[in-house]
């Protein structure tokens, strides 16, 4: 391999979930800030939840004219 074109892994990099949860994993960055993590996930958690990416859930609705319950 070359020297000095790999990034400098970080062992101790800290995650930080929009829903306060943190932990500790290894990444080419110091800190990760991410929306949704396995303690929020609606696939973990068995809860039904929207994760609305830039009004796309409002946009579908509308497209196909579906009233929110």
């Amino acid at each position: 391999m070359k020297e000095g074109i790999h990034p400098t892994y970080y062992h101790d990099a800290v995650v930080r979930c929009a829903c306060g949860n943190t932990f500790v994993t290894g990444s080419t960055k110091k800190e990760l800030r991410v929306e949704i993590c396995s303690k929020c996930h609606p696939l973990f958690t068995g809860q039904q939840k929207l994760v609305d990416t830039g009004g796309r859930v409002e946009r579908f609705k509308r497209k196909y004219n579906i009233d929110a319950k």
